[in-house]
């Protein structure tokens, strides 16, 4: 059973930046996909980045060259960081792994960021 830990959400100004971390259990983490999705409320959830196994990155428009995904393997954690932070980016933030060939998804249990105007 996966286990998916994530960390590093919290209260920070307009224009500041936040680094989350995303540790997972098990061995299988280095041949699995990773993301980070977020949810404001009253919306849904949505993607913010994706890191392939093989390192490839896709980002949403709305954070593109604001926020950048990593991973080191023999951590296993994904990492997000975000700069230039907006209002509209404050969300529970979701971790997610994708097992290979789709076998199944797991989530993490959110962790809150928090931009003040």
């Amino acid at each position: 059973q996966v286990q998916l830990v994530e960390s590093g959400g919290g209260l920070v100004q307009t224009g500041g930046s936040l680094r989350l971390s995303c540790a997972a259990s098990g061995s299988i983490f280095s041949i699995s996909a990773m993301g980070w999705f977020r949810q404001a409320p009253g919306k849904q959830r949505e993607l913010v980045a994706t890191i392939t196994r093989g390192g490839s990155t896709n980002y949403a428009d709305s954070v593109k060259g604001r926020f950048t995904i990593s991973r080191d393997n023999a951590k296993n954690t994904v990492y997000l960081q975000m700069n230039s932070l907006k209002p509209e980016d404050t969300a529970v933030y979701y971790c997610k792994q994708d097992l290979p060939g789709s076998l199944a998804s797991y989530w993490g249990q959110g962790t809150q960021v928090t931009v003040s105007s």
